[in-house]
């Protein structure tokens, strides 16, 4: 039979595309409702294992370090093994992670515990932007990859109002080991229906030759200015909200602004909430005007040094609710920022190099992060919970990461100019 009788690929997209995203989607949300869990039980963890702010912070701080370390590893895995193996093994281990976390005895238990979670954690975001790219035309990239973190925003939510709900209402061990219940429901639903690729879209077979090729897939991508303002956006504007609603929101709120746990939390939701519909706006300006990547995230880092300055540094003992308020709102929109990152990197490299090129983009923030959370509990316990002092930390990161986009931001758009003006040519000259 000749290559001309083959049947056409089906195009991508579609509702076929969209069940099988959806069910990697579903596994990010129950990741995000894990890794998130323990924003809203800081002070209950702090009580439960006698820990000073320090050691509370460490929870945090192994967990992303766990996470941002294992990025690039999991994008070769990504790259190699294709997505369903990768979030197979990526939620057994989260769920695994999140039942030892409800059953741990003490508090070196509960940090293996947590330490598990963030590296199933770890396999399913670039899981999952990898499946959108092989199910979805590349034009809907931008919206693909805040639909994504929106649903990671959803699952923040359930966090802020189930979890804590929940730990008031039935205890600290029934809330986490019924929540692991979700990673199993996930499991089911990636080994009975998640595809790696649709029918007729399978990649080209690639050769891998061990250590040689991982170094040459990270130089490859890291060579690319595109990867590497990528993952300086991402560092520079998902770090405050991180750092926020991850462990030290609540605590600033109710300690530092004297509002009652119930109050705090519903601060918290705002800020998830927030998130959401940024996320869609960021999304639907950028799949339609690709310039304004840039102004989005540097207008957003902007507005967020400027509240959490004027919050910080308020006169009086407590700022106004007014203040909080748009803190929250504008927290909001660090996390859709962050995704711009993805936009920057994912043009700059070839498909076959989408795992890892993503590995190294989405380590910014979360470096960023666990550097904070660090710096937080350490100035917190060195100037006796003297918040002011200890956010103070944030403007130092924002700082350093704002240095680097500015000077790499001419050489990546030059280079994206390149691979345009290449990529037309290739198309021009293809036989038909």
């Amino acid at each position: 039979m000749s290559s001309a009788a083959l049947p056409a690929p089906r195009p991508l997209g579609g509702r076929r595309a969209a069940f099988v995203w959806s069910i990697g989607v579903g596994v990010y949300f129950v990741a995000v409702i894990f890794r998130t869990s323990l924003g809203v039980a800081g002070l209950d963890a702090a009580e439960r294992f006698h820990v000073n702010a320090s050691a509370l912070s460490t929870f945090s701080i192994l967990q992303l370090l766990v996470y941002a370390g294992m990025q690039i590893p999991v994008g070769l895995m990504v790259d190699r093994l294709g997505t369903k193996k990768v979030l197979v093994l990526g939620t057994v281990l989260f769920t695994v992670g999140q039942l030892g976390f409800a059953l741990s005895p003490s508090y070196a238990t509960a940090l293996g515990s947590r330490a598990l979670l963030g590296c199933g954690d770890a396999m399913t975001f670039i899981s999952v932007l990898r499946l959108g790219s092989r199910w979805f035309p590349a034009k809907h990239g931008p919206m693909i990859g805040q639909v994504a973190a929106l649903s990671g925003m959803a699952g923040n939510l359930v966090s802020t109002i189930v979890i804590a709900r929940s730990l008031h209402g039935i205890g600290w061990t029934q809330t986490f080991a019924g929540s692991s219940l979700a990673g199993v429901v996930v499991l089911v639903l990636v080994l009975l229906f998640l595809r790696d690729h649709p029918e007729g879209h399978e990649p080209p077979p690639a050769h891998h030759a061990g250590a040689a090729f991982v170094r040459r897939q990270i130089a490859e991508s890291w060579r690319e200015p595109g990867t590497r303002l990528g993952m300086w956006v991402h560092f520079t504007t998902q770090f405050p909200a991180m750092v926020f609603l991850l462990l030290w929101g609540m605590p600033f709120l109710v300690e530092a602004q004297g509002l009652s746990r119930g109050t705090a939390g519903e601060l918290l939701t705002l800020v998830v909430l927030s998130n959401m519909v940024v996320g869609l706006v960021y999304g639907q300006v950028i799949a339609r005007h690709h310039a304004a990547r840039l102004p989005l995230a540097l207008g957003t880092v902007g507005a967020t040094a400027l509240l959490w300055a004027a919050t910080i540094a308020y006169p009086g003992a407590h700022a106004p609710m007014w203040l909080l308020v748009t803190l929250c709102l504008v927290l909001g929109a660090c996390g859709p920022a962050s995704m711009i990152g993805f936009d920057f990197s994912r043009p700059a490299n070839p498909p076959e190099r989408q795992g890892t090129a993503s590995g190294i983009t989405n380590m910014g923030g979360f470096i960023a992060s666990m550097t904070t959370l660090l710096a937080v509990g350490v100035l917190l316990d060195a100037t006796g919970d003297n918040y002011r002092i200890a956010f103070s930390s944030v403007f130092f990161l924002e700082a350093l990461g704002l240095a680097q986009i500015l000077r790499l931001r001419a050489r990546a758009q030059r280079r994206e100019r390149d691979h345009l003006v290449a990529s037309r040519v290739e198309a021009v000259h293809v036989p038909v």
